[in-house]
């Protein structure tokens, strides 16, 4: 494989359940970069809770975050590129309100949400930013929307089928998540492909969830973890171990490291 360079999803494929990254992962990613490839995080997470961990792996490369949504640039955080939706927001709450869910805004400036939970608890520990605002999003003044986070407890594609007018929809198990149209990680990753010259078919992408469809299928080279669905690892050209097991790691030792023999 001539790779010029990987794009890694964060949760389920470079992090443990933990949210940790481990030894074996970290140092594979060291020697492919020590070889010249050149690494990019390609995440769902909004940038505050990305950056530490680039940071900790010493990437230099711009990050992909809320789907494709936003880029920030790797030494300021930036944002490089930024893809706003434009809902009907009185249908949008009318509808979520029906529902017992949660609903997590991602905005150009903060996160408003209508209630805390685990994950947001997390974030805020992680990116020590906390929510701009908690509580009845109906009375939030929020504007520049990137992502909107539905999260219904269960599959709901009846509910999310609504938007696909205004909106990418992308399905999960636990609800759904709306960016603005044909924005993707792969269409993030289109924009850094031509800054960096480099073709599709020169690049791996690496993930386990819905949202990396699109990359998966459109690049050179796209790996599925072993804790995807069906339906992620369909679209990928390889799978390969679980990511409690480094399953990243696993790929990159096996395809991707030169192995010089003396």
């Amino acid at each position: 494989m001539n790779v010029r360079a990987i794009f890694i999803d964060m949760d389920g494929t470079l992090l443990k359940a933990s949210n940790n990254i481990s030894h074996r992962n970290m140092e594979a990613i060291n020697r492919l970069m020590n070889q010249g490839v050149k690494v990019f995080l390609a995440t769902g997470r909004h940038y505050e809770v990305t950056a530490p961990y680039h940071k900790e792996i010493g990437l230099r490369t711009p990050m992909i975050c809320l789907n494709g949504a936003a880029i920030h640039d790797a030494d300021t955080g930036r944002v490089m590129q930024m893809k706003i939706v434009q809902l009907n927001e009185e249908r949008f709450h009318h509808l979520t309100a029906e529902n017992p869910c949660n609903v997590m805004i991602h905005t150009a400036n903060g996160l408003y949400c209508k209630e805390t939970n685990e994950e947001i608890d997390y974030w805020t520990n992680v990116g020590q930013i906390p929510p701009r605002y908690i509580g009845d999003l109906r009375q939030a003044n929020y504007q520049d929307v990137l992502k909107y986070s539905v999260r219904t407890g269960a599959p709901s594609p009846k509910i999310s089928a609504l938007f696909k007018k205004e909106a990418e929809v992308i399905d999960w198990n636990d609800g759904f998540e709306l960016l603005a149209p044909n924005v993707s990680k792969w269409s993030g990753i289109k924009s850094l492909l031509t800054e960096f010259r480099m073709s599709p078919n020169e690049v791996v992408a690496i993930g386990d969830g819905p949202n990396d469809i699109e990359m998966l299928r459109h690049a050179g080279t796209g790996v599925a973890m072993g804790n995807a669905s069906e339906e992620v690892k369909a679209a990928a050209d390889f799978v390969t171990g679980h990511h409690e097991n480094d399953g990243l790691a696993e790929f990159i030792e096996r395809y991707l490291i030169k192995s010089y023999a003396i």
